[in-house]
């Protein structure tokens, strides 16, 4: 983008333009809009939800900025739920002292949105939009921002690479969660924005944080089940029928989600691997033609779960955790400015200080149209000597304790043609299969300093082996072929340094759980950010 023709805007699309993780987000939009709600409230929710790494700064923004950002939006022609009456719909969901989730086509809460916005960005003579375009790389020179690097497909289905100049860059890529065989994240969600901002030499922070979902069908595309269920009075079943989340917490199955995922994950080890069962059979209570209520206000889960041979209006469904969203990525300020001038991060990609240890229900979409507002205008306002200086991690847990602003800085194995100075390679590429199968097996749902150092070994090698191996391919193969290989890449950049900064964490915390550390340790009561040596900035 120039600087001369500021207000023009290149939108980069990895699939088709609504193709993201908010498309397939079904709870909805938290925010305090309603009458018997506070901003203030909602950003207590948020905070003790982030288990005391929330920086309160940031969630102020969000929950005040987030209720202007809704209204400014449905007044725009979201399409939100309405009753008969023309009032906004509300809904309850985990965590939260208040019904605030507005949600839309029921549980088709981000396809509405971005269905909306797409249309709103169509409309919009200077926004041009390039689809089907892969980020291979950002470009930096002089320590700045001056683009990226795309992989695009040609008519004979052969990968063509193009350099685009920039000295904007907004990330909004979204998370990983194709680095776990089970997970809520369409095919698109490999960490491409994230990996390229390590290599580019970002920081990053909280990148520990990795929320499994904990109810996503236990069969078939493992299709995500809404908090809203269970906020509609849905309860979670072992195999003999016990309400076992009663057991575990006050809240039961309104629990925050780490509290609910550990629940339900624990729970399927003491029954051999077998899911826990959703029963919305209390539902009835309150909605006597229990088929039509689901039918209505879930109409997308519905539709699902019948297409698997369930009538889940008279039978329970089989659930199971699975990742969903990611905590951490780009440390950013307030205004989503990386460690990198010229570069910016919004949405899922970023660590702007919102999520902390927990992410709370349904504020994700909230935090894109906040941060994405806010980053959008800073990329347009923004001169070349600006301060580009990352959120200070002050977010700790106990007041005084001194926290290290500076990035850990880790090794990138494979940068020079080796490993990092680790022994001698010998694992191969790995294939997409065995990525998802050591990150399920030791930096899953639950983790301990063995698994951990196992990962961290495992793909250092294996990454080594994918940075090596990448700039070989260069205008090599099939555009299919080239992009698994690059997304390979990513996901094993992304995992290497989730791994470390889990390894490094001693203590369970939000949605980190550590089996050798059973409680929260004091002495990290706080953001830890890395960055990877060898890289471009």
């Amino acid at each position: 983008m120039d600087r001369e023709a500021a207000d023009d805007v290149l939108l980069v699309c990895k699939d088709e333009l609504v193709e993201s993780n908010t498309y397939h987000a079904q709870g909805g939009v938290a925010c305090a809009i309603f009458s018997d709600d506070d901003p203030q409230l909602h950003t207590a929710d948020t905070m003790a939800a982030g288990h005391g790494l929330c920086d309160r700064t940031a969630v102020d923004v969000l929950t005040d900025e987030g209720a202007r950002r809704v209204r400014e939006l449905i007044a725009a022609g979201w399409h939100v739920d309405r009753g008969d009456d023309g009032s906004v719909l509300r809904g309850l969901e985990a965590a939260h002292c208040r019904s605030r989730v507005v949600h839309a086509g029921g549980d088709a809460t981000g396809k509405v949105l971005e269905v909306d916005v797409s249309a709103m960005v169509r409309d919009n003579p200077r926004i041009h939009v390039l689809e089907h375009a892969f980020l291979s790389d950002l470009i930096v020179r002089d320590g700045h921002i001056a683009g990226v690097r795309l992989v695009e497909r040609d008519v004979d289905g052969n990968a063509e690479t193009h350099a685009i100049d920039a000295t904007r860059v907004i990330l909004a890529t979204g998370g990983a969660g194709r680095l776990y065989p089970y997970t809520t994240n369409p095919a698109v969600a490999t960490g491409d924005g994230l990996a390229a901002a390590l290599r580019a030499g970002a920081q990053v922070a909280d990148l520990e944080f990795y929320q499994f979902h904990p109810t996503a069908m236990a069969i078939g595309e493992h299709f995500l089940v809404s908090e809203a269920v269970r906020g509609e009075g849905a309860v979670l079943l072992d195999e003999h029928g016990h309400r076992f989340m009663t057991d575990v917490d006050p809240r039961a199955e309104l629990a925050p989600r780490d509290v609910v995922a550990r629940a339900n994950f624990r729970t399927m080890q003491a029954q051999g691997g077998k899911p826990v069962m959703l029963d919305v059979s209390p539902m009835a209570k309150e909605n006597p033609d229990l088929a039509v209520f689901l039918r209505h206000r879930f109409p997308t889960i519905d539709a699902y779960t019948r297409s698997l041979g369930f009538d889940w209006s008279k039978e329970p469904i089989p659930v199971a955790p699975a990742a969903h969203y990611w905590m951490g990525g780009i440390r950013t300020d307030l205004f989503g400015r990386s460690s990198i001038p010229g570069l910016y991060a919004a949405g899922e990609c970023a660590r702007t200080g919102v999520q902390g240890a927990n992410r709370l229900a349904s504020n994700s979409l909230l935090e894109g149209l906040v941060y994405g507002y806010r980053a959008g205008l800073a990329a347009v306002r923004d001169a070349d000597d600006a301060v580009w200086q990352p959120q200070n991690l002050d977010n700790s847990a106990i007041t005084g304790l001194p926290v290290a602003q500076e990035p850990m800085e880790l090794d990138m194995p494979g940068h020079d043609g080796g490993n990092g100075g680790r022994g001698s390679v010998n694992t191969g590429v790995w294939d997409r299969e065995r990525i998802e199968d050591e990150m399920w097996k030791h930096v899953g749902v639950l983790r301990d300093h063995d698994g951990l150092a196992v990962a961290v070994t495992d793909l250092a090698d294996a990454l080594a082996e994918a940075n090596t191996a990448v700039p070989g391919m260069s205008g090599a193969g099939s555009y299919a072929d080239r992009i698994a290989v690059l997304e390979n890449r990513n996901l094993l950049t992304v995992g290497y340094v989730e791994a470390v900064a889990a390894l490094n964490r001693c203590e369970s915390r939000g949605a980190h759980t550590r089996t050798d550390y059973a409680t929260v340790n004091p002495t990290i009561a706080h953001s830890i950010a890395y960055r990877l040596k060898g890289t471009s900035c």
